[in-house]
């Protein structure tokens, strides 16, 4: 799977569409640890009104990626939509930048940036465009490289970051720099990028507004989203219980959380190829499977953890069944609309979104009848339930693996 880096790198759009991913992740590691800090800390947003605020924002982020997967399918490119998400977070980060006040941050975080986060499903819609016709085994190869540029991101930036804004009374300038990030990605999009329009696509009623948002709903879609987001939902319960657990029960510092977190993105983007490598010799869904189990078990010893060693002993299993949850869904998912390269990447989102909501779900319960640890715990099992469902779905005969075959989902209702 390691020779999809050259493939990608000599293959001038596959690079262009990693290049395009990595400052989508940039912006995302140069904002996200401070989002809150500056919304409620320096802007002085209420905790409740930040919660509301990032639940609409996810919900319109949501719809944005359908919504635009729709459009590139009917306008039968990706370039102009690309453009627009790029410009769409270069002004949204901007705008707080420039007039830092409680009512540009909302208005921010509710329109213009939530649509820019639609970039990355638009982007993993044109890498499977620019591998039309290229085998299943090199497309996972070429997705898992890709995704690879996310955690690479994830490495770098969050230090560099922090490093650059050590001592200041405001953290504000990250903005700036993701600002600065996204009119880069417009440049090198609208410089470098080409495709060819796939002609009347626009015209086929498959390709409606309507039908595509009741073609998402159907039965041969929503049933294996719902198994996915189980699963998926995993990572954001462990994204807001390590912290709490690390510097709770475990009697860990912040330094440790930190530490922890990078160790586990650094694991992520080796695992992220050898889940790749899994995935072709056996199938999708058994791969999905075999690193939730990994992860769920992670998420166990995570409950039980009392020192931070433990939790840093944890890290490669974490690593391991997070790289596969994280990479191995983007092809899976857009093979559930194999046709529709836009509409089945906009899947990706809906993914993020659902796992996004069950993960609060099951924080506010865990909380509510039990501490950070058991929460832990009551997120692996909603893991284990993912599994169970994928399992079951997979084992219907009518059911084939959508990734060897590329059937079982090209359905147009």
């Amino acid at each position: 799977m390691l020779s999809a880096l050259p493939f990608v790198y000599r293959h001038d759009q596959l690079r262009l569409s990693a290049a395009g991913i990595f400052v989508f992740g940039f912006t995302g590691a140069a904002t996200a640890p401070y989002m809150s800090l500056i919304g409620i800390r320096e802007l002085g947003l209420t905790d409740a009104g930040f919660s509301i605020l990032s639940f609409v924002a996810a919900l319109v982020n949501v719809s944005a990626s359908i919504s635009m997967g729709i459009l590139s399918d009917r306008l039968g490119h990706y370039k102009l939509p690309i453009l627009g998400a790029c410009i769409s977070g270069a002004l949204g980060y901007g705008v707080v930048y420039a007039f830092p006040t409680i009512w540009t941050f909302a208005l921010a975080l509710l329109i213009p940036v939530p649509v820019y986060g639609a970039l990355n499903s638009l982007i993993f819609a044109y890498v499977r465009a620019s591998c039309a016709g290229m085998p299943p085994r090199d497309l996972i190869a070429v997705n898992s490289a890709v995704r690879a540029a996310i955690s690479l991101s994830w490495v770098l930036v969050p230090g560099i970051v922090g490093y650059a804004l050590a001592g200041r009374t405001s953290m504000l300038p990250a903005f700036l720099l993701a600002a600065i990030a996204c009119a880069f990605c417009f440049i090198l999009f609208a410089r470098f990028m080409r495709e060819e329009t796939i002609a009347h696509a626009e015209r086929e009623p498959a390709y409606a507004f309507l039908a595509s948002i009741r073609h998402l709903g159907s039965r041969q879609i929503w049933p294996f989203v719902l198994a996915i987001a189980l699963i998926s939902c995993t990572l954001h319960v462990n994204g807001i219980v390590l912290p709490l657990v690390v510097t709770g029960k475990a009697g860990g510092q912040p330094a440790d959380v930190g530490a922890i977190v990078g160790i586990v993105a650094l694991l992520e983007i080796v695992f992220i190829f050898f889940w790749g490598w899994v995935e072709t010799k056996t199938s999708a869904a058994v791969a999905i499977a075999a690193s939730a189990l990994i992860y769920c078990a992670y998420m166990l010893g995570l409950g039980l953890a009392k020192d931070p060693m433990t939790v840093y002993l944890l890290t490669p299993l974490s690593g391991l069944g997070a790289a596969g949850i994280i990479s191995l869904p983007i092809t899976y998912l857009q093979n559930l609309i194999a046709r529709r390269a836009g509409l089945g990447s906009s899947l990706i989102a809906v993914n993020i979104f659902l796992g996004g909501g069950l993960s609060s779900l099951l924080f506010s319960v865990g909380t509510a009848v039990s501490d950070y640890s058991h929460t832990a715990m009551l997120g692996a099992f909603a893991g284990l339930c993912g599994v169970a469902l994928l399992g079951f779905l997979h084992k219907r005969p009518a059911v084939k693996d959508d990734l060897h075959t590329q059937q079982g989902s090209e359905h147009h209702g």
